[in-house]
């Protein structure tokens, strides 16, 4: 758990539904919208999200809240129609006493956070959206076998969703965590189970087949960072990069690896907390020398392996680059910060806080 403790609250959206909010940190506000997967109590000793906790709350006020119908907010919701989603954002901003904020989707949160931005661009600072989508499967221009899929999954959940037996439940876990360890699986297994009931998931993922902001993504003004996962087992990569398409000017960052949820140790980690600080304007944490160096968010990556004591050949081949490239990138590394040796740069990078075994 961050230093400053996760404080939970309650409010109630348009419809009378009530939503759970969790904040956790200190400093300006960064907001993550809800997607279908969450308890915000459960999730602060998750070996899934815990590390997400962590960093996202090192520079902020890190605020997230569960969706309608999930966790510890309303699980007998007037609605789980995607205009309610919309309006449990809006309560969750109002009852926050956020002016303009930072906004964070992940997955489905995605369009949830693209639909408020298009709405609220005053209050909408930055948007950070990672392996998100713009139209939910059914919308998609699909194979039949992928309409069946989508359809069985459905069909899985109505089976399976609640039984002691996690079976069913581990097909979806095998999408989003796929290289997780056993303990990580086991615990998205449970979450699935505790987090929302059968009827709440099918409600939810039927809403999510359904949903297009395409026309809002066009419509952005608003500074856009968009991540995405290469091999994503869950959302597949193109999504990803259709929707940066979409959003005028966004940034697109595509970032190794099979997780829809990542975790740490995996390469895209670091890389993905480099590019989302920059983005923030702190990168780098809250080292002011590291800030000022410069790094380029892959030189970050290869520090974070310097600092865990990897030689050149172990980074290349965890980075997917030849040896010579991370030859001459920790080169470059040196140069910026000012060192001469390996143990330098990598005592530099132990003191911010950078390449702590995961």
């Amino acid at each position: 758990m961050p230093k400053f403790g996760q404080q939970i609250r309650f409010c109630k959206s348009r419809d009378g539904a009530q939503i759970a909010m969790a904040s956790i940190g200190r400093g300006p506000p960064l907001l993550r919208t809800a997607h279908w997967l969450s308890h915000v109590e459960h999730d602060a000793r998750s070996p899934v999200w815990t590390h997400w906790l962590d960093e996202l709350s090192r520079d902020h006020t890190y605020i997230r809240y569960d969706q309608r119908g999930c966790g510890l907010s309303d699980r007998s919701p007037p609605s789980t129609c995607f205009e309610a989603w919309i309006e449990d954002l809006e309560a969750v901003v109002e009852a926050q006493g956020l002016k303009s904020f930072p906004l964070f989707g992940m997955s489905q949160g995605g369009a949830i956070a693209i639909a408020y931005a298009a709405r609220h661009p005053d209050r909408v600072s930055h948007l950070i959206l990672f392996g998100a989508y713009g139209k939910g499967v059914l919308r998609r221009n699909i194979t039949e076998q992928e309409r069946e899929e989508a359809e069985t999954l459905v069909k899985l959940i109505r089976l399976g969703w609640g039984r002691d037996n996690p079976a069913f439940r581990q097909v979806f876990t095998s999408q989003f965590i796929p290289d997780g360890t056993t303990e990580q699986h086991q615990w998205f297994n449970d979450l699935e189970r505790i987090s929302a009931s059968p009827d709440n998931a099918v409600a939810i993922v039927e809403q999510l087949y359904q949903l297009d902001v395409s026309a809002e993504a066009a419509s952005l003004r608003v500074p856009t960072l968009v991540m995405h996962s290469r091999h994503d087992a869950r959302v597949p990569f193109e999504q990803g990069r259709q929707l940066a398409g979409l959003i005028p000017s966004a940034r697109f960052v595509p970032l190794e690896g099979r997780n829809h949820v990542l975790l740490p140790g995996e390469p895209a980690w670091p890389l993905f907390l480099q590019e989302f600080r920059a983005f923030l304007g702190d990168a780098g944490g809250s080292s002011p020398s590291l800030r000022q160096a410069g790094l380029t968010a892959s030189e970050y990556a290869v520090l974070t392996l310097v600092a865990r004591g990897l030689d050149n050949a172990a980074i290349a081949a965890a980075l997917s680059k030849s040896e010579k490239t991370v030859r001459n990138q920790v080169s470059s590394i040196f140069s910026k910060l000012g060192v001469g040796t390996r143990s330098q740069a990598i005592v530099l990078a132990r003191d911010a806080g950078i390449g702590e075994a995961p």
